[in-house]
């Protein structure tokens, strides 16, 4: 069986994830962005997390290359752009992409700039190739809540053209869904979904929060599930689509190895 041919969706894809490096050299040289070498290998060894990383926290280091050189209009609709194609080589038809718009402010671009850049690569690589694209926007939890609000707000004119969700991620604390119910109560009513990291790193409880607080409908990873049955409950009586990203457990080490990944019981 050829993976690479077989049709597929991606539901659980960052952006600053997903960066050539080829092009973070090629911006970083045009738009003036000082980087720590300007050698491929060099790069590529920097942003591309090993099978062995000691945590999540080390595992994320790998983004703030990405995020230096998106900082443009310019760049992130092509860095959008690029994904869109180099997933059509995979043979994806349909991708959510997800990323934290207030990431890509360094250089005075506005939360609507930013959405509208990547926006505009996605639909460029729809009319290219055949693929469809929908966006997620993110927010950082360890950010200002008030921020949220204003993403929120702006990024409610564009659903149903190209924004579909909202999202929590990167590093995870227990309880950490109680800081976000007002925003994400808000979001829900003007019309986004939602899908929440949860569960990620050891905290089962956090994907019951995700459901039964912020009303998530999906969940990023959720695997330690397996240790709590309240949320491994809900999430099978629910239908919550749980988004798994086996590789990414085994380098973070949420899990020893693909061997002992809970997907296998799930």
């Amino acid at each position: 069986m050829n993976l690479k041919k077989l049709p597929k969706i991606e539901l659980h894809c960052h952006l600053d994830g997903s960066v050539r490096p080829e092009t973070i050299v090629e911006i970083s040289k045009s738009e003036g962005v000082n980087l720590p070498s300007y050698e491929i290998d060099v790069i590529k060894s920097m942003m591309i997390a090993p099978m062995e990383c000691l945590s999540l926290d080390e595992y994320l280091k790998g983004f703030e290359i990405p995020i230096a050189i998106m900082q443009s209009k310019e760049s992130l609709k092509r860095v959008t752009y690029e994904l869109m194609e180099d997933s059509a080589k995979e043979n994806i038809k349909y991708i959510e992409i997800r990323f934290a718009p207030l990431l890509h402010t360094n250089k005075g671009l506005s939360t609507e700039e930013i959405i509208e850049s990547v926006l505009d690569g996605i639909k460029e690589g729809e009319k290219k190739y055949d693929i469809k694209g929908n966006l997620i926007l993110s927010f950082l939890r360890h950010m200002p809540v008030e921020t949220v609000y204003e993403v929120i707000e702006i990024g409610k004119k564009y659903l149903g053209e190209g924004v579909v969700a909202i999202d929590l991620c990167a590093s995870e604390h227990k309880g950490f869904c109680n800081k976000f119910i007002k925003p994400f109560l808000l979001g829900k009513e003007y019309g986004y979904r939602v899908t929440i990291h949860a569960g990620e790193t050891g905290i089962g409880e956090n994907v019951l929060d995700a459901v039964t607080i912020l009303g998530a409908e999906r969940i990023g990873h959720g695997i330690y599930i397996k240790d709590c049955k309240d949320a491994y409950d809900i999430v099978k009586d629910r239908n919550i689509a749980l988004e798994m990203c086996p590789t990414s457990n085994v380098q973070t080490k949420a899990v020893d190895s693909f061997e002992e990944h809970p997907v296998l019981d799930f």
